[in-house]
């Protein structure tokens, strides 16, 4: 069993939560309102907030962009391209809002639940085989399985918010009751009395935080996750056996099911939090993700978002933080993930060494030796990269300088002038201050062979290369077994070429590999 709690900055936006599944009923009648005044569609927000699907995580970036991870059955955690801003994620399917109002959704489509209707959203949730939304009139729309009722939610009433869990659903309506309706074998539909700001659906129990900053509770309680604690709250998550919540402090308390350590946050002040399916994720109030409990898939796992540059090698990864200072993890068994103090301008992680260059210019290596590719030639770079045993780079009047293994001639000095270069497996290529690029070294399946054009920059694979044509498209050229000398049509603003996979940032900002 794997679990982690792992801190890194990046800002999303909400989710809703998760996930499985129980059986039969409604709630009571909702309480009739007079429709309301049109509710406002939802922008980015000004702090950062993160939220927890069933095995898998996703959030909006402050750029529009959803970004997920974790378990990616059925695609849920594939997002469409396009301008977001809101997502909730489900079992095995996810639905976003986009910057018009209308919902898109991706994933199991099984029975529907990614299939939403056409129209103007103002919230979104995704249960575990079903979505719910509140439309911008307050009136709620669902879809998709319904063999308890879950989509079926009353006419008539208008709502704030909803959230969809296993097999039910829950809103806030407008004068601040609870209404429910889906499943109820545990009682996870009938919501006490009272007035709410918000509430929580979980697996088969639901919480809500009452206007007076009391968690109630109700639904199934094997787990002790129906049973809060006392305080006063600003937010509460009901998870699939365990629920998190906010207090007025901004410290997190979490209750119910702890065999994943997912009901043990770190002692941080948060802004918000998130209960997925056994792991959890929370933002600090410095903008930091933080996420513990299961993490089979990388649920547990956001991604990396407070660097100015990131290199991933066959085993370890190295990145350059916005302070200039190098951070690498993974294999460390020759050293080259124990980078030296300093402050750089660049850094290229290879196949067991890692090159930076300090932003006075010099050049450091650090990691396994033995081919001579961690000892850098004196005299100061503009650029340089590190392939699997040797390393290359480009010196202030354009020439180039290679060192290390030079078995298939990848060390082998080209002439000329070059802007930019990139060392792969056992061959070079670099793009010239003409714009053409040039390759060396092996050239089994056409490797070091590029074709004509004007190219902005160019990546070395294993057995493949790719490069961006000053246009904007990504030609590869190479081994292609694997699709990784297949790309995508678009504009593309960087590419690297891996082993067996190949992946790029397009104009808009969106990661595709």
């Amino acid at each position: 069993m794997s679990f982690l709690t792992l801190r890194i900055r990046w800002l999303v936006l909400p989710l809703a939560a998760l996930l499985l599944a129980a059986v039969a009923a409604c709630g009571p009648t909702p309480t009739p309102t007079p429709p309301p005044t049109p509710l406002p569609l939802p922008t980015l927000p000004d702090v950062p907030l993160v939220s927890a699907g069933s095995d898998y995580t996703c959030g909006v970036r402050t750029n529009g962009i959803i970004s997920c991870w974790g378990d990616n059955a059925a695609g849920k955690a594939t997002p469409p391209d396009g301008s977001f801003v809101s997502v909730g994620a489900g079992g095995d399917h996810t639905c976003g809002i986009q910057a018009d109002g209308a919902v898109a959704c991706w994933g199991r489509n099984n029975n529907g639940q990614s299939a939403p209707p056409a129209g103007s959203f103002a919230s979104i949730s995704a249960g575990n085989e079903h979505t719910c939304g509140v439309r911008t009139t307050g009136a709620i729309d669902c879809w998709g399985r319904n063999d308890h009722g879950q989509s079926d939610p009353a006419d008539g009433s208008y709502f704030v918010s909803v959230n969809a869990g296993g097999s039910h659903a829950c809103g806030v309506q407008m004068e601040g009751s609870v209404f429910c309706w889906g499943k109820d074998d545990h009682g996870q539909s009938d919501p006490p009395a009272g007035s709410f700001a918000s509430v929580s659906a979980g697996e088969s129990h639901t919480c809500g935080i009452q206007t007076d900053g009391v968690v109630a509770c109700w639904g199934r309680n094997f787990s002790w996750q129906a049973t809060p604690p006392a305080g006063s709250f600003t937010s509460v998550s009901a998870g699939k056996f365990h629920t998190c919540g906010i207090k007025t402090d901004s410290t997190v308390v979490c209750w119910g099911g702890n065999y994943e350590v997912q009901t043990a946050p770190p002692a941080f002040s948060f802004v918000s939090v998130s209960a997925g399916g056994i792991h959890t994720c929370g933002v600090e109030t410095d903008g930091a993700v933080v996420c513990w409990g299961y993490n089979s898939d990388g649920q547990a796992i956001p991604p990396i978002d407070s660097f100015v540059s990131v290199g991933a090698a066959w085993w370890h990864t190295c990145s350059m933080q916005t302070d200039r200072v190098v951070a690498c993890w993974g294999y460390n068994g020759d050293g080259p993930a124990t980078h030296p103090a300093g402050s750089f301008a660049t850094v290229s992680a290879g196949g067991l060494h890692t090159c930076g260059i300090q932003t006075n210019s010099v050049v450091s290596c650090w990691g396994w030796n033995r081919r001579g590719q961690a000892t850098p030639l004196a005299g100061s770079l503009v650029t340089v990269s590190a392939g699997w045993f040797h390393t290359c780079g480009v010196k202030t009047d354009g020439t180039v300088v290679c060192w290390g293994w030079n078995n298939r001639g990848q060390t082998t000095l080209p002439s000329g002038s070059f802007a930019s270069i990139s060392a792969g497996a056992e061959h070079t290529c670099g793009v010239q201050t003409d714009s053409k690029v040039f390759c060396w070294g092996d050239n089994r399946y056409g490797r070091a062979t590029p074709p004509a054009g004007s190219f902005a920059s160019v990546s070395a694979g294993a057995a493949h290369t790719c490069g961006i044509q000053t246009d904007g498209a990504v030609v590869c050229w190479g081994w292609n077994e694997f699709g990784q000398a297949a790309p995508p049509e678009g504009s593309f603003i960087s590419v690297s070429a891996g082993w067996f996979h190949t992946c790029g940032v397009k104009t808009d900002g969106a990661a595709v590999c």
